[in-house]
């Protein structure tokens, strides 16, 4: 036998006539759990590292001096008088990180949430800083453990490579990472809810113990949010489908069995074992029913057990089929006029800004939109290629209605809705979708064609998981004016998108840095949209709107979304001035001459 074929046939086990493992894949192989723990720490190391310290550089934003002041009151005072129009479990665990913050708030202060939130953070002695530093890390914890639910979900779909495309999808994602980094109630209200069907799925094996830990689940759920009630008939009715998957053999494909006279089994006659079934899956539904009001009314007594509560006196009237489904729900009073307050908000007219157009009203497909923009180019194409695998793949098909009608029937709910104010109203999309992005790699040549196999499959996704790692990674820490490249990235957001899709009033601190490293002893002129006080912040400025325009030189600064929905006042003054610079990619320097 010539040298080159003798070689050739060395390399070649001796009874399989396969090519033997390389050493290092061989080794690579015997260490893939070892691995794979690595690479989900490292993912959510990557995660902490950027919520943490986006949330040590950013100011507080809108919403959150009324979450840190409320929760200051449910920790202090055990009071409910505020913010009813969102239930407590939210501010219960914000109020966990205040416990040890300690901070200082008057017994006899009186006054409306807003005006609660700006006392505890800069009118009591408190370090603002440290304080929102405390209230963010429950959120910030939470947003991590429900990172793992993300990762336990889709390794049951799709394995070890499947779980990790999920994870680095939820880990790198720009809004999950933006919104889990604040002391708001987005996150843990869309993590809350994909860890209860999750354990509904789980259910499709055993009810029990997974129903009432999904019940529980899904009552913190709206325990924290109140727009995630529509949720909860589409989980009991998941919650139905996994009884019956579980108590009928072959998944529901055949009947159930009874024993016969010879001590086997046989098909029962008729249809009283499907009924009996169905009452079954019903009872179990029922339950959970009861499970998820019981935790709502546990968020509100563990506030105050005594459930003192007085209706606002300005609560808004509502009429018809709201009315009646306010009037019966078994929850507490507190949670049904907070309904009548989100009510309220819906009949209001807010104004919106979209690609350019500021309006009045509301755009049904504001939405979609502001995600296409805000959603990395590589994750939509995964959440697509993923959804496509839930639906065409057998053996993944079943857990499509998991994945894929809770978030479409709350997006669909939310595009209803009249506040156009950015995406974090539709935060669930990009936790559940990493989900469903992570079954791309398990669907191989099931779902794709021929050309399109297991390897050719797995690269294409690498590639796009790392296109999102690196688009979010360049646009570390400025995560919440984040835009895709096809929109011109973060810089560019103002311009399509306003409000919490860029500008929440989060980059003061960074302001004030600039300014005194760039534009000491200047005189500032400011126009800024958010709930800090700049003087606190070291920033000494007037707003150019209380003073003739003659009067206004130096120095302008403008919040982003001020820009958008400027008036003729304030468009005037920027038509006579210079752009200089920007901060955060959410304010903008001016000079006026």
């Amino acid at each position: 036998m010539p040298t080159f074929l003798a070689s050739r046939h060395d390399e070649r086990a001796p009874v399989t006539g396969t090519v033997a493992p390389r050493p290092l894949l061989a080794r690579l192989r015997r260490h893939r759990s070892a691995l794979f723990v690595v690479a989900v720490a490292l993912l959510l190391v990557q995660m902490a590292v950027a919520m943490v310290s986006t949330a040590v550089e950013q100011t507080p934003t809108i919403d959150e001096p009324v979450y840190v002041g409320t929760a200051t009151v449910y920790v202090q005072q055990h009071d409910l008088r505020n913010n009813p129009e969102h239930p407590p479990l939210g501010k219960l665990i914000i109020g966990t990180g205040l416990l040890f913050a300690h901070p200082h708030l008057d017994p006899g202060f009186r006054g409306d949430q807003t005006e609660l939130g700006r006392h505890v953070l800069y009118e009591s002695g408190n370090d603002p800083w440290r304080v929102m530093l405390w209230a963010r890390l429950p959120v910030i914890v939470l947003t991590l453990l429900f990172g793992l639910v993300v990762l336990a979900f889709a390794r049951e779909l799709a394995g070890r490579t499947g779980a990790l495309v999920a994870l680095a999808l939820y880990a790198f994602s720009p809004d999950v990472i933006a919104h889990g980094s604040l002391a708001t109630l987005d996150v843990p209200a869309a993590g809350f809810l994909l860890t209860s069907v999750w354990l509904v799925w789980r259910a499709r094996r055993r009810p029990l113990p997974y129903l009432p830990l999904s019940a529980a689940a899904l009552g913190a759920t709206v325990a924290t949010k109140m727009s995630m009630l529509p949720a909860i008939p589409v989980v009991l009715l998941l919650a139905m489908a996994s009884v019956w998957h579980a108590r009928r053999p072959d998944g529901g494909t055949a009947p159930p069995t009874v024993p016969d006279a010879d001590g086997g089994t046989a098909p029962p006659s008729g249809t009283r074992p499907n009924v009996r079934l169905l009452g079954q899956a019903a009872a179990w539904a029922a339950g959970m029913a009861v499970v998820v009001v019981a935790v709502v009314w546990a968020a509100y007594l563990a506030v105050d057990p005594r459930l003192r509560w007085s209706a606002p006196a300005d609560l808004p009237a509502v009429h018809g089929l709201r009315a009646f489904l306010i009037g019966h729900l078994p929850l507490p009073a507190p949670y049904r006029d907070g309904m009548r307050v989100q009510f309220g908000f819906e009949n209001a007219t807010w104004q919106g800004f979209l690609f350019g157009h500021l309006y009045r009203g509301h755009l049904w497909y504001y939405l979609p939109a502001a995600l296409l923009v805000k959603t990395p180019l590589g994750m939509a194409a995964l959440w697509a290629a993923g959804s496509l695998a839930l639906l065409t793949v057998r053996r993944l098909r079943p857990a499509a209605p998991y994945l894929l009608i809770p978030p479409a029937l709350l997006l669909a709910t939310a595009m209803t809705g009249s506040r156009d104010l950015g995406v974090r109203y539709a935060l669930f999309m990009p936790v559940f979708l990493a989900v469903a992005a992570g079954c791309t790699v398990a669907a191989g040549r099931e779902a794709w064609p021929r050309w399109a196999g297991r390897a050719r499959v797995g690269s294409v996704t690498a590639g796009l998981v790392l296109f999102v790692a690196v688009s979010s990674l360049l646009t570390y820490p400025y995560y919440l004016p984040y835009a895709n490249e096809a929109f011109g990235g973060p810089a560019k957001t103002y311009l399509r998108l306003h409000d919490s899709n860029v500008d929440w009033g989060q980059d003061l601190g960074r302001l004030a840095d600039r300014l005194k490293e760039r534009h000491p002893h200047e005189r500032v002129w400011l126009v800024y949209k958010g709930a800090g006080v700049p003087s606190a912040y070291g920033i000494d400025a007037r707003d150019p709107r209380t003073v003739p325009a003659a009067r206004v030189h130096g120095l302008l600064v403008v919040s982003d979304t001020a820009i958008d929905k400027a008036d003729a006042r304030l468009r005037s003054l920027l038509a006579t001035s210079r752009r200089i610079d920007e901060v955060g990619h959410s304010m903008t320097l001016f000079r006026r001459p």
